[in-house]
């Protein structure tokens, strides 16, 4: 998944970090077993010198990253590049063939469900991320409004 024009400041750097909240969002999906933000697992395999975003004049006159290996996300602030994820879902579980189980007395026995069982979460996953992700990030904007408004501190008499 790709959100582009996510701004620049999202998220904090140790508390509420954007990569963390989105992570927690998207893993309290249903069947959500693993989720990645810009080359995740990937990046594990690469040096730090291959991994870095290298930074280069922006044509607003603000630094843009070359790349995105960071998915658009740095010490868990947003850095005005699209950010990217993955998720991975795990297969449906309740399926038409037998299965062995066992009984609340712990005896083996045999499931075999019936009814209508998606055989895929696929269709539902994909508007299921968009939205948690479109929560969280309106979240952060509303956060960082409130935070740019805000009076600053009480001068003491």
């Amino acid at each position: 998944m790709v959100a582009g024009g996510a701004p620049r400041g999202l998220g904090e750097p140790v508390f509420d970090k954007l990569d963390a909240e989105l992570a927690g969002a998207v893993m309290s999906l249903p069947a959500a077993k693993g989720m990645e933000i810009g080359s995740g697992f990937a990046g594990t395999l690469m040096t730090g010198r291959t991994h870095n975003d290298e930074f280069a004049p922006g044509p607003d006159g603000r630094p843009v990253t070359v790349t995105n290996r960071s998915g658009g996300i740095q010490g868990g602030i947003s850095n005005g590049a699209d950010i990217m994820l993955r998720v991975a879902f795990k297969p449906t579980a309740t399926i038409a063939s037998e299965q062995k189980t066992v009984t609340n007395a712990n005896e083996a026995t045999v499931l075999a469900a019936r009814g209508r069982h998606d055989p895929c979460v696929l269709p539902r996953a994909v508007p299921m991320v968009e939205a948690m992700v479109c929560l969280v990030l309106a979240d952060h904007l509303l956060r960082q409004q409130t935070t740019q408004l805000a009076p600053g501190p009480a001068s003491q008499t």
